[in-house]
């Protein structure tokens, strides 16, 4: 007779096996309506699980994220019955859940069509709306090779030989369409309905390009249609705030194909990167670095001891001269213990703050590659504080506080901030011991800056965890930035050491710190923030001076050269087109004020001021326009 322990600490006993379904239909019919699998005792399963014994069950539903998971790996099933019925001859490959949706690789003898993937999208829902049983079964590895190959499924029969012989593997049905999956699936298709097929892309088998490329079909999954419509709608804003688009569309930047993950900076975007580096260098000044500059290629042996070469080898690149191999640097970190380890340090130097605008290169998969938020070369506002054990809390709560009033300075307000720490992963350096130290210290550093975190187990460096800091822009989307980090091993490997007070070696512990992370990413994070809008201090044109006819061109110069004189960037445009082109073409570009001179203008010695949005600020003198300039916001660290 099995005892059934819920969530909030309550039993269920029954006198006969139960399945997970059964104890949610005990609980309540609204329960069993919405149930689409269950935990029990910590282990996702179906909900026709069977339960002949005492245990701690969950009944999982939409809400929760696991559920979440399940509705949409399950609609990634629904996808591959759709196309087997539209398209028998399609082969399925594989089918998993990604962030806010799911995919499903085929391999079809042509590609397939927008009109296909309309047709597609039709059958889920006709299928959906059948509410067929899905239903799971066993089979022995070998045969479902014999099983996947007599129905002509040839990728799947390659992906179960990859798999040990003695495992028992299990299969799910829903109707004619069966897959390999180990679950768990809803109950059945009608608990299917919210979703929407996103696009199709090529894919090649197993990722490798040597491979025949296949289609892939993405999809998003939700509870409910409300849910759909705003993430579809969310997805549209994505769209128009893309970095990519907006950058061409400004002139910021490019990447081209002689140079993958590498960014080509123009003029205009380079003033924006420009910009972020000075605001930067005097936040480094104003919080007591140092600022320094390491080596962009160092000999392969200062790796292999900093812990590099054995755990990041895979990600770097590498080079030989006169028969010695060297790396490009992936991070700066072995660099700054270099110029740590220059000179003899006492306890009293301690916490030495070192920062630097660190040109690192990592190889990242080509796939991976997008615009400049996902690059092979790339500037950290890079730093590294050498200190004792007993000023880490201290130097981490400066950091948070540092950290914090620079994304306000940015436009991201505390309530857009998250913190989160990433705890140890399998692959790592160091002791267990050392590592309780490293996460206990940054617990009890935000515990004392009141800060609420979530953990990330397995998500750390190899070296270290970090607590990281995620912005929420103004779609609701998060972004990883920032990090500080608590690393004992490194100034271990390199050979740290410092005097304390009773003149013994010590070896201090080195904190990694950033807070915009890559400046190519943060810049294009800001790009699809403000939508291109950015605020006057950062915009790379921050004025357009246009004369209406040739009578104002000598007094539209002389405007532009006062604005100059006065630090702003501004640009004068004389092309001989009417204002009313030349206005739209600077709003457009996101300039923040436009300023118009005619003749009146010309014989006052004003300006005509309109700003990017279109309101009309009327005419003033230069004086009167830098007094409304001073009102605009401008960051303390400026």
């Amino acid at each position: 007779m099995p005892v059934i322990t819920l969530p909030d600490g309550s039993e269920r006993r029954f006198d006969h096996a139960v399945s997970v379904g059964e104890v949610a239909a005990d609980i309540g019919p609204g329960l069993a309506r919405a149930a689409l699998a269950g935990r029990v005792d910590g282990r996702l399963v179906d909900v026709s699980y069977t339960l002949d014994a005492d245990a701690h069950v969950a009944i999982v539903t939409a809400k929760d994220p696991d559920g979440l998971e399940v509705l949409r790996h399950s609609t990634a099933h629904l996808l591959g019955q759709a196309v087997k019925v539209l398209f028998p001859d399609a082969q399925v490959t594989i089918g998993p859940v990604v962030e806010n949706g799911f995919y499903y690789d085929f391999a079809y003898s042509r590609s397939f069509t927008p009109d296909d993937l309309e047709a597609i999208e039709a059958k889920m829902h006709e299928l959906a709306e059948q509410d067929i049983p899905v239903v799971r079964s066993e089979m022995a590895r070998d045969e479902a090779v014999g099983f996947f190959r007599q129905m002509g499924e040839k990728y799947k029969a390659l992906i179960i030989q990859d798999i040990p012989s003695d495992e028992t593997l299990s299969l799910y049905r829903q109707g004619d369409f069966i897959d390999l999956c180990r679950g768990p699936h809803v109950p059945s298709t009608g608990k299917l309905g919210a979703f929407k097929l996103t696009k199709v892309a090529g894919a090649y088998w197993r990722g490798d390009s040597n491979n025949e490329m296949l289609q892939r079909i993405y999809g998003t999954a939700w509870p409910d249609n409300k849910s759909l419509k705003y993430y579809l709608r969310q997805l549209e804003e994505a769209e128009k705030r893309d970095h990519r688009r907006i950058g061409k569309q400004l002139d910021l930047f490019h990447v081209q194909e002689e140079a993958p993950g590498m960014v080509f900076w123009h003029a205009k975007g380079w003033s924006i990167w420009n910009t972020v580096e000075h605001y930067m260098r005097r936040v480094y000044v104003e919080c007591g670095y140092q600022e320094v500059r390491s080596p962009q290629v160092v000999d392969v042996s200062l790796w292999k001891r900093s812990g590099h070469w054995g755990n990041y080898k895979q990600n770097m690149f590498f080079t030989e001269s006169e028969k010695r191999e060297y790396a490009l640097k992936p991070m700066n970190c072995p660099g700054h213990v270099q110029i740590f380890n220059h000179a003899l340090r006492s306890y009293r130097d301690l916490p030495l703050r070192y920062g630097e605008f660190g040109a690192c290169h990592r190889n990242e998969p080509s796939g991976a590659l997008h615009g400049i938020m996902r690059v092979r070369g790339f500037t950290q506002d890079d730093g590294h504080i050498f200190c004792t054990e007993e000023q880490i809390e201290q130097e981490v709560a400066a950091f948070h506080a540092q950290a914090m009033r620079v994304y306000a300075d940015f436009g991201f307000g505390a309530d857009s901030v998250s913190v989160k720490i990433a705890l140890r992963p399998d692959t790592r350096m160091g002791s267990d011991e050392d590592w309780d130290k490293a996460e206990n210290t940054l617990r009890n550093a935000l515990r004392a800056c009141g800060v609420e975190w979530e953990e990330l187990p397995g998500e750390g460096a190899f070296y270290s965890p970090k607590v990281e800091y995620h912005l929420k822009d103004a779609i609701g989307r998060e972004w990883q930035v920032g990090t500080i980090q608590a690393d004992y091993h490194m100034p271990v490997n390199l050979g740290a050491e410092y005097v304390d007070e009773h003149s013994e070696r010590q070896t201090p512990v080195m904190l990694h710190r950033a807070i915009l992370g890559s400046l190519e990413r943060f810049i294009g994070i800001l790009i699809e923030h403000h939508e291109g809008r950015f605020p006057l201090w950062l915009a790379p044109v921050q004025m357009a001076v246009m004369n209406i006819t040739d009578r104002q061109a000598d007094y539209a110069d002389s405007v532009q050269h006062a604005l100059l004189k006065q630090g702003f960037r501004a640009i004068v445009d004389l092309r001989n087109e009417k204002i009313g082109f030349k206005i739209r073409e600077h709003t457009l570009q996101r300039v923040p004020f436009l300023l118009v001179v005619g003749d009146r203008e010309a014989e006052n010695q004003t300006v005509a001021v309109r700003t990017r949005a279109g309101d009309d600020l009327g005419s003033m003198s230069l004086e009167a326009f830098f007094e409304r300039l001073a009102e605009e916001p401008v960051p303390s660290a400026f």
